[in-house]
């Protein structure tokens, strides 16, 4: 069964950076487009970025670019998500999410109805 693993969550201080990762179980990422997506305490989760499965191409939301990047490594069976400068704001459950290409990738991709296959969420806690 195609499960989505994240690792690398943690508590780092204002300005710092983190590293969080997703991998799937027993199967390669290679076909999905992958998205970060994450959710704080009384919010509504939100799309944080994505890559495209063709050609790595990659969106993000607003509030976290030039901050974050999305990448993909190792024979393209992980996913990263590189946070620097890190705020405060940025505390949520992160979630790794997958989707096959059916249709153009865009911005759009930053909706969560695009993706079928879900992580287990990881904490990111950024302190002030």
């Amino acid at each position: 069964q195609f499960q989505l693993v994240e690792s690398g969550g943690g508590l780092v201080q204002s300005g710092g950076s983190l590293r969080v990762s997703c991998a799937a179980s027993d199967s390669t990422l290679d076909y999905y487009v992958i998205a970060w997506f994450r959710q704080a305490p009384g919010k509504e989760r939100e799309g944080v970025a994505c890559i495209s499965a063709r050609d790595d191409t990659t969106y993000y939301a607003d509030f976290v670019k030039g901050r974050f990047t999305m990448s993909r490594a190792n024979a393209r069976k992980t996913v990263y998500l590189e946070m620097n400068s890190l705020e405060a704001e940025d505390t949520a459950v992160y979630y790794c999410a997958a989707g096959l290409p059916l249709t153009k990738f865009n911005t759009g991709w930053l909706q969560d109805f695009n993706y079928d296959y879900w992580g287990q969420g990881i904490q990111v806690t950024v302190s002030s």
